[in-house]
């Protein structure tokens, strides 16, 4: 009887079974002797657990738990390589410039409460540039100022005032129409390029002038640093595209091969750039170590604005209203939208209009683009960039440009927020204002 309680559940089926076997119907009386009431010591008897089958069970029930953390750290280790695999994944397919991520589609046109002016030049504002912590955004304009901000409160940070053109002593700055600038991926430097040929270096947090750089022999009309480094690319309406090092305080080469007026420059990380042409009506890739170029044909006129989408293919635009997505294995647009803010004008004499600018958000599948329709229009990148479709407009109460082509600029900045869902900045510039407003990406953007 004294295993008779820990086998209890192999007794009750044991005597299920006799129940059809062994045992007489029920319709039978029952032995008396099983009908008799159980004294409280054979209750107790039945619950009493030997010291070797305490050990038994308790061995039993540490093997299982044993077991059970086998399988969540083999779980762990399943989801850390699978997490692994993605990342390498992803940046296998980013070196060759081939990563697009879908984040297009959970874009939102965002609501008039989340939009915020900044006010503070007194003149057109050309370009803006964002740190790469997201804290600060660095405007320039016509007024010859640079103004630091604020991210989080939109307050001023720092004003780099215009400079008097022969006061000596003074502190340094621009005399003349600032025209594009350039942050480094480290946030250490700011460059920044003017219509008096002119590139100066700034340190960004401080605002202090470092260097300057001469040598183009008209405005500068494009700056950007190579990611990762301190190499710096300029373009500029003299045709050419020069490369300095900003950690040395050098210059390193000059480019030729444009016709006309170079109207903007992109980069990312691989040794080269990319150019806009402006009336020539070509996109050129430069090979900086080769000292070679790749000539891209497709705009009807002058193409004013383009961006990096990822290392291999990038979005232009131009003032014959079209918008184009570029291959750098194709010479010709892998995809063309024509006519991609409307058109203006009465009937019978309509003309598009000019697309001012493009942005990117890096190795997905959206795009912005900016024009004097008064509105930014967002845009999805079909697989293989072979398509671009139109996802929302975003009205603006003034237009992008007045009566000056290329003069205003339009910027899509990611913020990565850790495990947050990180949130899409953009920025868009206006006569001496420009306004910010947040929209959203999924979480697996990052």
């Amino acid at each position: 009887m004294g295993k008779v309680g820990w086998q209890g559940g192999h007794s009750e089926g044991m005597i299920l079974a006799a129940r059809g076997t062994r045992w007489a119907p029920q319709t039978q009386p029952l032995p008396t002797q099983s009908l008799a009431p159980r004294k409280p010591e054979e209750e107790e008897e039945e619950l009493e657990e030997t010291a070797q089958e305490k050990k038994l069970r308790l061995a039993k029930l540490y093997l299982e738990q044993l077991r059970q953390q086998e399988e969540e750290k083999a779980e762990a280790r399943a989801f850390e390589e699978d997490q692994v695999a993605g990342r390498l994944k992803e940046d296998v397919l980013e070196q060759r410039g081939r990563l697009q991520k879908s984040v297009a589609k959970e874009i939102q046109a965002p609501a008039s409460a989340d939009i915020r002016v900044l006010r503070g030049h007194q003149l057109s504002i050309t370009c803006l540039v964002i740190t790469p912590d997201d804290s600060a955004i660095f405007s320039a304009a016509k007024d010859c100022t640079i103004i630091k901000w604020s991210m989080e409160s939109g307050r001023k940070l720092h004003v780099i005032p215009r400079a008097k053109k022969g006061a000596e002593g003074k502190p340094p700055g621009h005399s003349s129409h600032v025209l594009c600038m350039a942050i480094s991926s480290d946030g250490k430097y700011l460059a920044s390029g003017d219509r008096s040929k002119l590139i100066l270096i700034w340190e960004a947090q401080s605002c202090q002038h470092l260097y300057t750089f001469t040598g183009h022999r008209d405005a500068v009309s494009g700056l950007a640093f190579r990611r990762g480094t301190h190499q710096l690319y300029s373009t500029s309406h003299d045709r050419s595209v020069k490369v300095w090092n900003v950690a040395e305080n050098s210059y390193v080469e000059t480019l030729f091969g444009h016709q006309d007026a170079v109207a903007a420059l992109d980069a990312l990380s691989r040794e080269c750039c990319v150019t806009a042409g402006g009336r020539d009506g070509t996109v050129r890739v430069w090979k900086i170590p080769e000292e070679s170029q790749l000539v891209f044909y497709g705009h009807q006129g002058s193409i004013d604005c383009i961006h990096l989408i990822n290392e291999e293919h990038m979005v232009s635009g131009a003032d014959d209203g079209s918008v184009a997505l570029w291959g750098l294995s194709k010479k010709r647009p892998l995809a063309l939208q024509r006519e991609a803010h409307g058109l203006r004008g009465e009937p019978g004499l309509e003309q598009p209009f000019w697309i001012s600018s493009v942005a990117a958000l890096l190795n997905t599948d959206l795009v912005a683009t900016g024009s004097h329709s008064s509105c930014v229009r967002l845009w999805q990148c079909g697989e293989g960039f072979r398509q671009l479709d139109l996802l929302c407009d975003i009205p603006l109460a003034w237009p992008m440009v007045e009566n000056q082509r290329g003069s205003e600029f339009c910027l899509h900045h990611p913020t990565p927020q850790g495990p947050r869902t990180p949130s899409c900045w953009f920025l868009t510039l206006l006569p001496s204002l420009f306004k910010s407003f947040p929209g959203h990406a999924p979480p697996s953007l990052y």
